[in-house]
């Protein structure tokens, strides 16, 4: 293929570009993701030239012909070797003069590289909000199997990491299923702000050729039209919806992982992680590291920085189109890249994940996690509530002054405590029985969470695509 250099603009100046400036303004090293996107745009805008009469059937199937061929050949690392030019647009334009000859250059008309950028970043943008849907759908799918393979298991409930209320192991799980979910919305929010078609914008007013816009937008898939020229050239906002939703989903991994390290450490000893990953030490032979949950982790922070990149580069910006904006690519290929990958471990890790459900409960039971519990049964028997506090209080203090665990109070010693104790009372020193009292949709009573995992199946199968 040719490597000669092609320069879309030039007649009014006396001479090129310096070296330096042009290796430092170039962006074919990482636009070049584009390729696909840029040739299928630009097979539907020769559609939209015929339409208008700049072409002819005939040049509009050869264009569009020459485009299919590139297409499969922009796959090859070939296609991009030895190529020197200005960015993805630049080079496919090339290619396609090597292929047709002149008529490449009617390719353009009425066409200028700024709405043409918006429109390359806004399909590839779409296909990744697709495949970052899928990913965390599957991923979804695995938390409710692991929500249901220990479905009564007995957890302690944490607030300020600190032991507070004893919650079913699927409720957990099903929190977490509640974050993600939003996040999924987040996405196909994101998507539809994206999904808007540019073509016929040009530059900031507007194309001087009538171009069918909705038409155009068809022809692509798009759900519609941008409605404002400048608006296109001039604002990356969609992208930023985007590196936001992945920037909250991968806080949401962030955290996910951090209760998963603290809870399959010897100290914690909940869970199981399975070799396939974890990882050893090169000195210490007896480690086995939770390697894939510190990388998901630890690649949060790239995520979180290509939002805050994006969002500084755009804030000073002037309408419209700035050349500041070549730098939104960056940061929306790495959180993609990130995000995408990281959702992939989280279900690999999840498949893996075995809950020793043993060690949670005897937490939960020694821990005096009953004492709400408790302290809600005298108030419903009729003490007030902050009476009831703390007389329950009183009775967790006596008990770790001596040495007193909640299964060590018999029915009589602790309707001997106090007045207000009743003797059947003492069956909510069991984790097990207390949370049966919490009924209320939302709640960790066992029979709402079994509700709850039902419902959490049917609505990650009715997601809307």
């Amino acid at each position: 293929m040719s490597s000669e250099k092609l320069q879309l603009w030039g007649g009014r100046f006396q001479s090129g570009p310096s070296a330096i400036f042009e290796s430092f303004s170039g962006s074919l090293h990482f636009d070049k993701r584009l390729a696909d996107c840029d040739i299928r745009g630009s097979q539907a805008f020769a559609r939209a030239l015929e339409r208008v009469g700049i072409l002819t059937a005939a040049e509009r199937e050869e264009l569009v012909s020459a485009f299919d061929a590139m297409r499969i050949e922009a796959r090859e690392p070939a296609f991009y070797e030895g190529a020197t030019d200005e960015d993805v647009h630049t080079l496919v334009i090339r290619q396609l003069k090597a292929k047709v000859g002149g008529l490449a250059d009617k390719i353009h008309t009425g066409r200028s590289r700024n709405e043409q950028v918006s429109l390359d970043t806004r399909l590839w943008l779409r296909e990744t909000i697709d495949e970052t849907r899928a990913l965390l759908r599957l991923f979804l799918a695995e938390l409710l199997d692991l929500a249901r393979r220990h479905a009564d298991a007995v957890v302690p409930g944490y607030t300020h990491l600190r032991r507070a209320q004893p919650v079913l192991w699927a409720h957990y799980c099903l929190a977490y299923f509640e974050m993600f979910l939003r996040d999924d919305e987040r996405l196909a929010q994101a998507r539809a702000r994206v999904n808007l078609c540019p073509l016929g914008s040009g530059a900031l007013a507007g194309s001087g050729f009538p171009f069918d816009r909705e038409a155009i937008a068809r022809d692509l898939g798009f759900d519609g039209i941008t409605r404002n020229s400048m608006d296109v050239s001039g604002d990356r906002d969609w992208a930023l919806d985007y590196l936001y939703a992945t920037s909250t989903l991968m806080l949401h991994l962030s955290r996910l992982a951090e209760d998963w390290i603290l809870y399959s450490s010897d100290e914690f000893g909940w869970l199981e992680l399975g070799d396939g990953v974890t990882s050893g030490s090169s000195l210490m032979p007896q480690k086995k590291n939770p390697d894939s949950l510190e990388l998901i982790r630890g690649k949060s922070g790239r995520v979180f920085g290509s939002l805050t990149s994006l969002y500084v580069t755009l804030k000073g910006t002037p309408m419209t189109y700035n050349r500041d904006m070549q730098e939104d690519k960056e940061p929306l290929f790495i959180a993609a890249d990130q995000c995408n990958g990281s959702l992939a471990m989280i279900a690999e890790v999840t498949k893996t994940v075995v809950l020793k459900p043993d060690a949670p409960a005897e937490a939960a039971e020694v821990s005096w996690a009953v004492a709400t519990d408790i302290a809600e049964a005298l108030a419903r028997a009729g003490t007030p509530f902050h009476q009831a506090h703390k007389l329950a209080g009183k009775l967790v203090l006596y008990s770790l002054q001596n040495g007193m665990k909640p299964a060590d109070w018999s029915p009589s010693e602790l309707a001997a405590f106090a007045p207000e104790m009743r003797p059947e009372m003492a069956a909510l020193m069991n984790p097990k029985e207390g949370m049966k009292s919490r009924l209320v949709p939302g709640g960790t009573a066992p029979e709402k969470v079994h509700e709850a995992l039902t419902a959490a199946a049917e609505r990650l199968a009715a997601l809307a695509p």
